[in-house]
């Protein structure tokens, strides 16, 4: 099928008199269409399409029924029924009244295609550009970014139910393509124990003899199926199964090899500290992108996924970046591919705030030094000992130049030298000796031990931490961070009305299209809002909160003042 350039058409006559006649105030997908014209062209799409072939429908229009599906929450054949029945939609999308649409099957396709030619963030990029060239998006402004979860679309099972699945799943894929073969391999406890889901039937307690005795034997099955399907006489085809790699990375994962008294070899069960980390230890036979995750009290099987939004008070709150990363990547490593794709896209902010997972020292320096971007968040406190009597390293005198420090007692040392870090980063190490520390009148207050040692980041990144943590004790850093507050209600409103928190698809590479779209949807019915002169929503807060006198000590409660616009958009 090929692509044969038609893109979104001006909207025909009969089409936009029929539609203003129906709608006099217009609806929200018809004054997109008049704010930022015609979003796609079918050419950001023709890496997707051979050269040869039938001419395929416009992936322009296609694009744009994909978020305006996301943006009302409609399934695939909901939306090509729109399409066909409803004047608005054909007039956003530059259709005849006569235009009969599609088959809904076309958009499942469609979506394949973007996957296919890695064209996924090409529709989410595409309305961010329409916007900022109608003057809705602008650089160097605030932006704003956090993080939530999102629950793989397979079931979540433990450790046994896990190796339990991935046994079932492994001879379901070997029984289509090999039955004779796997009849005879199978013995009856085979078909006992693998012909249901393992929750169909009782499994023994957890920590019990007779759990593990199964956890074994399962074992055991897994290896034997592994021995016969890379044996010299079976079918060649087999060892290329995908299932069957599942099979051996969780084997290898869950199970050791340990001797017995005899001399022989048996398969045991690992015990959970000897199991490896979450962010390479599969979650699903059937979602192998998928990771456990803990965050605070919050435990899942899936994915995250990053939001950025521009905040700027009196503007409209879009957003610029999504992107969606495995469980356990931690939020620290994902604010520099922020900053490059912005800087790629000309929309970097002059001020970013984050909270503080995304917030260390070397983010600072570099956040400034490469992007000239202020990154605006909580750090870590100081975790060196005796941190609470102010003995920590904030409260030596460091001269970078000379390479000395001097303590709050008055010693000064010149025992400085350069070293690795255990996470291979560079620090200085400072030694105050002994016949320094034992004498000191204030040596009780900094160390128990006969002498003192500091280990301290490269000089950039040492004086932009302490910069950081004595600022954000300052009433005026509280008030430039307050607006990060805003992207709580923008999750809300991702998770309510879009259901961001939950996978429709496996896979990481199906998930992060569905939150592309689902960031473009966002984006239109803001814009949408917006240019009906719906303004920001607001913060809630009871009859009873409004009260608190502001001398109180506390959190700082949001104005009640309607005339000044706050942080937090309008759900449409």
């Amino acid at each position: 099928m090929s692509l044969r350039s038609m893109g979104l058409c001006e909207v025909p006559e009969l089409t936009a008199r029929v539609a203003r006649t129906a709608f006099p105030s217009g609806t929200a997908a018809m004054r997109v269409r008049d704010a930022l014209g015609p979003i796609f062209t079918d050419d950001m799409f023709r890496d997707a399409f051979p050269s040869r072939g039938k001419p395929a429908l416009s992936p322009a229009r296609l694009a744009l029924v994909s978020v305006l599906q996301f943006a009302e929450g409609l399934a695939d054949r909901q939306a090509a029924d729109a399409v066909r029945a409803r004047i608005d939609w054909k007039y956003a999308l530059g259709l005849e009244l006569t235009d009969p649409g599609f088959d809904y099957s076309v958009l499942s396709e469609f979506r394949s295609r973007l996957i296919n030619g890695g064209l996924e963030q090409a529709v989410f990029t595409a309305v961010v550009d329409a916007a900022r060239a109608s003057g809705l998006v602008k650089a160097r402004g605030k932006q704003r970014t956090d993080s939530t979860h999102v629950i793989t679309a397979v079931r979540e099972v433990n450790r046994l139910e896990r190796c339990i699945e991935t046994m079932r799943a492994a001879l379901n894929a070997l029984s289509v393509l090999a039955p004779t073969w796997v009849a005879a391999l199978a013995d009856a406890g085979w078909f006992d124990r693998y012909s249901d889901r393992p929750e169909q039937y009782h499994l023994p307690a957890p920590g019990t003899r007779k759990r593990i005795a199964l956890a074994e034997q399962v074992g055991a099955d897994g290896s034997r199926l592994m021995t016969a399907v890379f044996a010299r006489d079976a079918p060649a085809h087999l060892r290329q199964v995908e299932a069957v790699e599942v099979l051996r990375q969780t084997w290898v994962q869950e199970y050791a090899i340990a001797s017995t008294d005899d001399g022989q070899e048996r398969i045991v069960w690992r015990h959970p500290k000897d199991c490896p980390p979450g962010a390479v230890r599969l979650a699903s036979p059937y979602d192998t992108d998928a990771r456990n995750a803990v965050k605070r009290d919050t435990s899942w099987s899936g994915y995250k996924v990053h939001l950025t939004e521009t905040c700027d008070s009196g503007e409209v709150h879009l957003i610029t970046h999504v992107a969606t990363t495995v469980a356990t990547t931690p939020d620290t490593s994902m604010i520099a591919e922020v900053h490059r794709d912005l800087a790629q896209r000309d929309l970097l902010p002059s001020v970013h705030l984050a909270d503080a997972g995304y917030v260390n020292a070397p983010h600072l320096v570099s956040a400034r030094r490469d992007h000239d971007v202020t990154l605006i968040g909580p750090v870590q406190a100081s975790t060196a000992r005796r941190a609470d009597s102010g003995f920590n390293p904030s409260a030596f005198t460091i001269d970078w130049d000379t390479r000395t420090a001097t303590c709050p007692g008055g010693q000064t040392t010149t025992n400085w030298r350069e070293a690795t870090s255990q996470r291979g980063t560079p620090v200085s190490r400072i030694r105050f000796l002994k016949t320094q520390c034992e004498p000191c009148p204030v040596r009780s207050q900094c160390t128990t031990s006969r002498s003192r040692n500091l280990t301290l980041r490269p000089r950039e990144e040492h004086e932009a931490l302490q910069s950081a943590r004595a600022d954000q004790s300052t009433a005026e850093w509280k008030r430039r961070y307050q607006p990060r507050a805003g992207i709580e209600a923008t999750i809300s409103q991702g998770v309510r009305s879009f259901n961001l928190r939950r996978s429709r698809y496996r896979s990481l590479a199906k998930t992060s299209p569905q939150h592309q779209l689902a960031g473009a949807a966002i984006n239109l019915n803001r814009i949408g809002a917006w240019l009906d002169g719906r303004p920001h929503g607001r913060t809630r807060m009871s009859h009873f909160a409004a009260l608190r006198p502001a001398s109180l000590p506390g959190l700082r409660r949001p104005s009640r003042d309607r005339s000044q616009p706050e942080s937090e958009p309008l759900l449409p």
